[in-house]
């Protein structure tokens, strides 16, 4: 069993753009890189063997509170972690509930001890402190678990925004003490990533920022952003972040965003990114793809016989047409949700690739203002 471990292989000569190397004991991550979200241990309407051949997914997302109401610890821990559980034989990362603690607002508490809340499922209370996540993780078995938070809401006063940055600090000391008492599970490293807090506050991320880096962990997370602050504010914050923290480890940055969000936060040195907006917006009809956004829906895909996407290298979106797709959405089939959330993780992952390409052969920042450009066209 290793650690996590990151080299960078280039660097942009323009931006803080980085090409980079996570190698974890499931397998290799090429970084910059896109992690589909797999809430429940299913990315939505795609299946593993989809995500891994069509999609190229290196990585996916597994969600600590969902899967801890299900299918629960018991079923995780006999199935030999989530691995075993869903077949997926590459890394897989955790985030620790702090998110859906934040977004449960009207159905939690909040005290020093950790949090109490109530089931969105039958309405059953439960309590989260930093140590029963970091055990919850250990047991659901991902290969990057991610530290205990409080996210507060934009906007924020900057009282609150201090202390529950304050309360996060305090919890991550409790996260790394408890790591420290308890073995790795099913014979492989998981490894601990901090998240930085703060609001949209400077001088709360700047000395969140110095904190997280302190800890000297395998890599770090940028949280609290995308919660509705402007795009400006967002990279303003992701900026001074990334100023902050170390750069020979890998940043994360959570819950990010459209494209353009991603290649944009790529050139401020953000390494990871996850986001639903890719199935989520698929399964209402909106495509990302390499020419720019389509809504599916609208009448004027009725007899596009052009392929969704040739501008990408995947099966699904080289073979159906947009007037088949259109069809499939208008009759409501369930083939149009999982086509749609196939192309638009592929385009994501593609996005990403590419970034590292120009990245590696140095016109990064060209490319991307282009590609910025295109990426934001409605077709």
């Amino acid at each position: 069993m290793a650690s996590l471990a990151f080299s960078i292989a280039g660097k942009d000569n323009m931006s803080k753009a980085r090409a980079g190397e996570m190698v974890t004991d499931h397998g290799v991550i090429q970084t910059p890189i896109f992690m589909p979200v797999g809430t429940v241990g299913s990315v939505k309407a795609v299946n593993q063997q989809q995500l891994e051949q069509e999609v190229k997914a290196q990585i996916i997302l597994g969600n600590t509170y969902h899967l801890y109401l299900r299918p629960g610890l018991d079923v995780l821990e006999k199935a030999g972690g989530l691995h075993r559980f869903n077949g997926w034989r590459h890394p897989i990362l955790t985030d620790s509930g702090g998110y859906q603690v934040f977004s449960l607002a009207a159905n939690r508490k909040i005290k020093e001890e950790g949090v109490v809340f109530q089931s969105h499922i039958d309405g059953s209370k439960h309590l989260f402190t930093p140590e029963n996540v970091m055990d919850i993780q250990r047991t659901i078995g991902a290969d990057i678990i991610m530290a205990f938070d409080e996210c507060p809401p934009y906007p924020s006063e900057y009282g609150y925004a201090k202390k529950s940055m304050e309360l996060t600090h305090r919890w991550l000391d409790r996260c790394f003490t408890r790591l420290a008492e308890t073995p790795d599970k099913y014979g492989y490293s998981q490894n601990l990533f901090p998240i930085v807090q703060g609001g949209t506050y400077k001088d709360l991320r700047k000395t969140s920022s110095q904190y997280i880096a302190s800890k000297g962990a395998v890599g770090n997370a940028i949280g609290g952003l995308s919660v509705g602050e402007p795009e400006e504010m967002m990279y303003e914050m992701c900026a001074l972040c990334c100023e902050n923290l170390p750069e020979d480890k890998p940043r994360y940055l959570m819950g990010v965003g459209t494209p353009w969000n991603i290649l944009e936060n790529i050139a401020l040195g953000v390494d990871m990114f996850d986001c639903v907006m890719p199935t989520r917006n698929g399964r209402n009809g909106m495509l990302f793809t390499s020419e720019g956004v389509i809504n599916i829906k609208n009448k004027k895909w009725a007899d596009d016989f052009s392929v969704i996407d040739a501008g990408i290298d995947c099966a699904t979106s080289n073979y159906y047409t947009k007037a088949y797709l259109r069809h499939l959405f208008v009759a409501n089939e369930l083939l149009a949700l999982q086509i749609a959330s196939i192309q638009n993780l592929a385009f994501y992952l593609h996005l990403v690739t590419e970034a590292r390409k120009h990245i590696l052969v140095g016109d990064f920042s060209s490319w991307k203002t282009e590609m910025v450009v295109k990426l934001k066209t409605r077709l």
